[in-house]
């Protein structure tokens, strides 16, 4: 097992006023060598977005963007005539394939909106555009992982143009978990949503991930209750 501890202290930061917005691989202003990529994960960014402010009209091709709401509520508009509003407990999705346009807003003209935004290399260029988003039973991801990002849609989860998986859990303190790989040569980026988890003897608190690859299952110790995103994605 091979490992890459990012902390949360070193991701890199951005003040635009209306949106604050952590980054966790180099993301426009914000250039680390060491931190372009982890595999085929290319970018997660969170961001915290002021009342009724948002990202206007803009577009993307070939690549896959998933968009994971912490608390409040997004509003999003594309090219495909797709109008929506995720909220915590949703799951957003788009292949951006040969080209789309779209917005994404605060749907709130009084509360903060903070989501999870991530990017993965797709594994076919040039499809048609698409976008889905779904609502999950977080029931089900109390002291397991729930698949909620899959290739083959397996467990209800959504489609992405990738060998990538995407899954939730909340956990209970002082409990043990694990995860085990979909695919055998992938990697796993463990990303501490809230909590304290320990992975292969690293401690990681709110906001710590750690890369992972090598090895075909985790074994998390649970130390504080907490809430985890494992993406499971092709290191090449």
């Amino acid at each position: 097992m091979k490992t890459i501890f990012h902390p949360a202290t070193q991701r890199g930061f951005a003040n635009h006023g209306w949106l604050q917005a952590a980054h966790s691989f180099s993301f426009a202003q914000f250039y680390d060598p060491n931190k372009v990529q982890f595999g085929l994960l290319r970018v997660l960014n969170d961001d915290i977005v002021a009342p009724a402010m948002g990202f206007g009209t803009h577009g993307h091709d070939n690549m896959e963007i998933v968009t994971i709401p912490l608390r409040g509520s997004l509003a999003h508009k594309d090219s495909l005539g797709s109008v929506g509003t995720i909220t915590p407990g949703e799951v957003q999705i788009m292949s951006a394939g040969s080209g789309i346009q779209h917005s994404e807003f605060n749907a709130s003209e009084t509360e903060e909106v903070n989501l999870l935004q991530i990017w993965v290399f797709p594994k076919e260029h040039n499809i048609s555009p698409r976008y889905d988003q779904k609502a999950f039973d977080t029931s089900l991801a109390q002291n397991s992982f729930q698949l909620v990002v899959s290739p083959s849609e397996k467990e209800g989860s959504l489609w992405i143009n990738q060998d990538a998986c995407f899954s939730l859990g909340s956990f209970d303190a002082h409990t043990e978990a694990s995860y085990t790989f979909n695919f055998t040569e992938n990697g796993a980026y463990v990303f501490v949503i809230e909590g304290e988890i320990n992975l292969a003897g690293q401690v990681l608190g709110r906001r710590d991930a750690l890369g992972v690859y090598d090895t075909k299952e985790l074994s998390f110790t649970i130390q504080q209750a907490a809430k985890v995103l494992v993406i499971e994605i092709p290191m090449n």
